[in-house]
Parts: C-alpha cells; sequence; structure tokens
C-alpha cells in the first residue's frame, strides 16, 4: 500500500498508537483544547491543550457486529498529557488562611509578599490505561456514556508541596464523559455534548472530527490530601477554600476539541 506525502503526515498523530498490540483496530489521538473543569466552589478554565491517545480493541460477536471497545494504552506510557492549567485566583484562591495554624500563616504570608502565587491544576490518570472505557459508537452518535476516565488532579505551588492532589489511584475522581446529553443530581442541570463535525480521508480510513465537546456533571470530588506536605491544616484549608469534598451535582467537566481516529492497518502502512 503505497500512501501519498500528504497521507502520510495525516497519519503523523498516531505514532504512539500501540500498533506492537495487535488487538489495536483502531487509533485514537484526541485533543482538548479549551472548556472548563470545576470542581466544589473553584473553576479552572482549560487552556492548554490536553492530549488523549492510544488504541482500541473492537470486541465483535459471531455475527462480525461490535459488542464493545477496550481502550488500549500508548506505547511511551504517556495516554494523557500532563497538562498544567492555571487556577485563578492563584494561592488565596486555594487556600484559606485562617485556617492555617501561626506558623504555617507566616510561611503563607511569606509567599504571597514574594508573589510566588501561582497554582496549577494538572489532570493526570488515576489508574492504568486499561481502567478507561470508550464506546466508540456512543461517541459519534451523541448518546449515553463515551468515556470514562479515572483522573486525579494534582494542585501545584511552592506552599503546597509536590503531592497536593484532588483525588487518588484508592479515590479517583470519575468522568462519566457523553457527547450526548447528561442526567446529574441537583443542583446541577443537565448540560449537552456535542458530537461535532466529520471529514472523511484515505477511503475512510482516517476520520478527524472538529468541535466535539465531551461533558459530564454527574461525578463527585473528594477532599484534597497530601497539600504543605505533613501539615493536616493545609489540607483543611485548602479543602475549605475549594468546598471540597464535593458531591455529585456540584463539579462539572467540560473538554472541547478535536478527534482523530484511524484504522490501525492504515497507520501501520503509513509508517
Amino acid at each position: 500500500m503505497t500512501l501519498k506525502k500528504q497521507t502520510t503526515r495525516d497519519y503523523a498523530p498516531f505514532k504512539q498508537c500501540p500498533l506492537a498490540n495487535h488487538a489495536t483496530n483502531l487509533c485514537l489521538f484526541t485533543q482538548t483544547e479549551r472548556g472548563e473543569f470545576i470542581v466544589g466552589e473553584k473553576t479552572v478554565p482549560i487552556s492548554g491543550t490536553i492530549t488523549l491517545q492510544g488504541g482500541v480493541h473492537v470486541v465483535e460477536s459471531k455475527e462480525k457486529e461490535s459488542v464493545r471497545d477496550i481502550f488500549i494504552g500508548t506505547e511511551d506510557g504517556k495516554t494523557v498529557s500532563k497538562t498544567p492549567q492555571a487556577v485563578p485566583g492563584g494561592l488565596s484562591g486555594v487556600v484559606n488562611p485562617e485556617l492555617l495554624s501561626t506558623g504555617m500563616r507566616k510561611v503563607f504570608n511569606e509567599f504571597i509578599k514574594m508573589g510566588d502565587t501561582t497554582v496549577t491544576a494538572t489532570i493526570e490518570l488515576a489508574e492504568p490505561p486499561s481502567s478507561i472505557r470508550i464506546d466508540v459508537q456512543n461517541l459519534i452518535e451523541g448518546q449515553g456514556i463515551a468515556l470514562v476516565l479515572p483522573v486525579k488532579v494534582k494542585l501545584d505551588n511552592g506552599f503546597l508541596g509536590g503531592s497536593c492532589y484532588i483525588g487518588s489511584s484508592r479515590r479517583p475522581v470519575s468522568l462519566s464523559l457523553t457527547t450526548g446529553n447528561t442526567s446529574p443530581p441537583k443542583p446541577n442541570k443537565p448540560i449537552r455534548g456535542r458530537v461535532g463535525k466529520a471529514s472523511l480521508k484515505d477511503d475512510y480510513s482516517l476520520t478527524v472530527v472538529r468541535g466535539t465537546s465531551l461533558v459530564s456533571n454527574a461525578f463527585a470530588a473528594p477532599e484534597a490530601e497530601g497539600c504543605g506536605g505533613p501539615a493536616r491544616a493545609v489540607n483543611r484549608a485548602v479543602n475549605a477554600e475549594l468546598g471540597l469534598p464535593a458531591p455529585a451535582g456540584h463539579n462539572t467537566a467540560i473538554l472541547n476539541g478535536t478527534l482523530r481516529e484511524a484504522n490501525a492497518p492504515a497507520v501501520r502502512a503509513s509508517e
């Protein structure tokens, strides 16, 4: 199979598709370019591109009908990119200093005085890539759950230390995302995702869908842990400011961007 140079470039995003795994039928490369992540009382806009990539094994019945899709992580282990997002309000918008001990409040004030107040939030996978659940049919038809991501959110700032997380492998934030309608508990209201506009290339071997919106607003968020090292008062100050733990109905994820899907044989032929 000979591919034109332009077609070869079209397949370049799939270079980490797990082609060595012969179960891989499809290659996925999705990028969230904008959106927002609301946890408790804090809204974090998504401005840095978050990439989710990997492969899909399509399980078929004896009648050659698709039964379910199994997600397969990338060959380099970077299934979800760790892209920091700026948290509005910085350190003062994440920590309630009134709940800090006298000593920690002094340290907090020093950070404020020095201007070291930037806080970033980074979405990371909380479990192995095999825990990701995907339904390609639901994704393109705008119905049901299309993608389930178990994640944790790392909050970064020198005052918070290097282990400040909302969620963990033990208690992940489970995002059940759809391009259709959500059905959250109150006080959240239903919101609608968007399938986007698809373009087909290379005799239907490659699909690019632009303007996709995956949404979820029925998940719970646990309290933050590990903030400020052994100083548990920092955890309390962070949770009080962010309104954590936040039960289902108080949190929202909106992931807007571009989806690329390709047949694995076509990706192999492009190499």
